[in-house]
């Protein structure tokens, strides 16, 4: 078995990107798609670029990929240029392999051809392709369907078939273009998983796009947050969902509540309520002027008597809105004398009513200025 390449953790000491984007565009027409975009991507590293439909998420894969040429800007693999305005090497050299929205896999070949046929192409022998394609589709536990067709498949099957096929070969660079989207959602939830584990058990340099945030959080090591063709932050999950830098990415990762404050030095005014400047982690903060901070919803904490504020904030309020999710309780509330409201999530145990008055707890280490 051929030795997987290593990963971040392993080579984060390395000086050596496995792909290099730098100052990326690609213009069709009057259209921007990507706009110098730049990417650094470690051997063994699992990147996912996350964005709306138009965001160039794509586009990026594509040129990764060599199917579009750049207009500005150069990608380079293992420090060796592949794509430029000028020259771009042919997919079939940049020993990646790339897996479509559609599977792509052949309906009148079996599970195993299917698997082996990148292998012939490379003119493996015959006990070499033999071990290969057991070897992978053991890891997709899908051994005992080599004999089998595609149409006998079920989409989750059919999609590891792919998966498989793909890895076989050994890319320097897999890529994956919403490999998900026509599967239904309980499929969709344990590829997410089943790709991850993939990864690990290959630890292949994997460039994964979606627009299903939950896929992203599951599969990757970072996340790149694409809009109108620019990457807006790119983090590890945790610190994406914690710590958003923009008003985009905290809106599009996850549910949050945008609210405007003021500061003036000493305090930060809201409409209805006002916080001591000094209990917020105030690097990101102002000194003076207009502030719009993120309050993720499960941030907020409801009570029915006013409880100790200690370091927190304590702003009387009443519950407007409320909806039963199952696993909690979906409530909009409004602090007292205030314009505002609040998206605020909690357990189903704690239940409100419409129109009762409650009190808020806000935790200023969790309200984070975005711009």
């Amino acid at each position: 078995m051929n030795q997987p390449v290593t990963s971040p953790k392993a080579d984060a000491a390395s000086a050596q990107p496995r792909l290099l984007l730098d100052s990326i565009t690609c213009v069709f027409g009057t259209y921007t798609a990507v706009e110098d975009l730049h990417l650094k991507i470690m051997p063994g590293e699992f990147i996912s670029l996350l964005g709306p439909s138009g965001c160039g998420k794509t586009t990026t894969l594509r040129m990764i990929a060599g199917f579009i040429k750049p207009t500005a800007g150069t990608i380079n693999l293992d420090g060796q240029q592949i794509s430029s305005s000028v020259t771009s090497l042919p997919p079939e050299k940049r020993q990646m392999s790339m897996i479509f929205q559609s599977y792509a896999i052949w309906p009148n070949m079996t599970i195993g051809e299917n698997v082996a046929f990148g292998l012939h192409l490379r003119k493996f022998d015959k006990a070499t392709i033999a071990e290969k394609v057991k070897e992978v589709l053991d890891t997709v536990q899908l051994a005992h369907l080599i004999d089998r067709y595609p149409a006998e498949l079920s989409g989750g099957q059919q999609q590891r078939v792919a998966l498989a096929r793909a890895i076989v070969v050994r890319p320097r660079v897999l890529l994956l273009d919403e490999p998900l989207s026509n599967l239904d959602a309980n499929l969709r939830e344990e590829m997410r998983f089943e790709i991850r584990r993939l990864h690990d058990a290959f630890d292949f340099t994997t460039v994964y796009v979606t627009h299903d945030q939950s896929e992203a959080m599951v599969t990757s090591d970072r996340i790149a947050v694409m809009n109108k063709g620019r990457i807006e932050q790119i983090d590890a999950p945790y610190k994406l969902y914690t710590r958003p830098q923009t008003r985009f990415v905290a809106s599009f990762i996850g549910r949050t509540n945008l609210v405007e404050g003021t500061c003036d030095g000493a305090d930060i005014a809201f409409d209805g309520f006002t916080m001591p400047r000094g209990i917020f982690a105030q690097e990101d903060l102002p000194e003076r002027g207009a502030t719009l901070l993120s309050v993720r919803p499960q941030s907020v904490k409801i009570h029915r008597s006013e409880p100790q504020a200690g370091q927190h904030c304590v702003v009387r309020g009443e519950m407007k809105q409320r909806a039963y999710l199952g696993e909690s309780w979906d409530y909009i509330v409004a602090p007292a004398n205030s314009s505002i409201e609040l998206r605020v999530a909690a357990v189903p145990s704690e239940v409100f009513e419409v129109g009762e008055t409650i009190w808020l707890e806000l935790d200023p280490l969790q309200m984070i200025p975005v711009v």
